[in-house]
């Protein structure tokens, strides 16, 4: 069934601002996580999705697609990673073409410094385009109400 030509318009335009959302705030996020911590927006969230893991790593191919990269995107940012300590890989023990990436102690110790500046920004950022009019239903629609901040982990 095909939509009505106001409905793919209003699909667009809600495609459109999401990604002017996510651009802004990306980039808010990027300018502080660099300028205080050495850390790309990407690299904080590798840091942070396996800290959130039972043992702290991930397949390569599991990272790749929950940072929603390439596989050579996701190898040379773990590259990146790996050569300032940030992580380690290693050989998965059942499976020998399994590689695992996993956050060392200097990884955690960089999070949980970064951790506090990424969440007031995000928190900032979010609070900023909940008051224009077109973007409050984004906000709203990721579950962060005005006034309500983001979790500090």
């Amino acid at each position: 069934m095909a939509l009505a030509d106001d409905e793919v318009e209003a699909q667009v335009h809600g495609w459109r601002l999401l990604a002017v959302l996510h651009a802004r705030i990306e980039a808010r996020l990027e300018r502080v996580l660099q300028a205080r911590y050495g850390l790309s927006v990407s690299e904080y969230g590798v840091l942070e999705l396996l800290s959130r893991q039972v043992e702290h790593h991930l397949r390569m191919g599991q990272l790749a697609t929950a940072m929603a990269l390439s596989q050579s995107a996701s190898t040379r940012l773990v590259n990146r990673m790996e050569d300032r300590g940030l992580l380690v890989r290693y050989l998965c023990t059942d499976d020998r073409r399994g590689i695992y990436s996993e956050v060392t102690p200097a990884g955690f110790e960089l999070l949980e410094d970064a951790r506090p500046a990424h969440n007031a920004t995000l928190s900032a950022a979010l609070a900023e385009a909940s008051q224009n009019p077109e973007m409050a239903h984004l906000v709203a629609a990721i579950g962060v109400a005005e006034g309500v901040p983001v979790a500090t982990g």
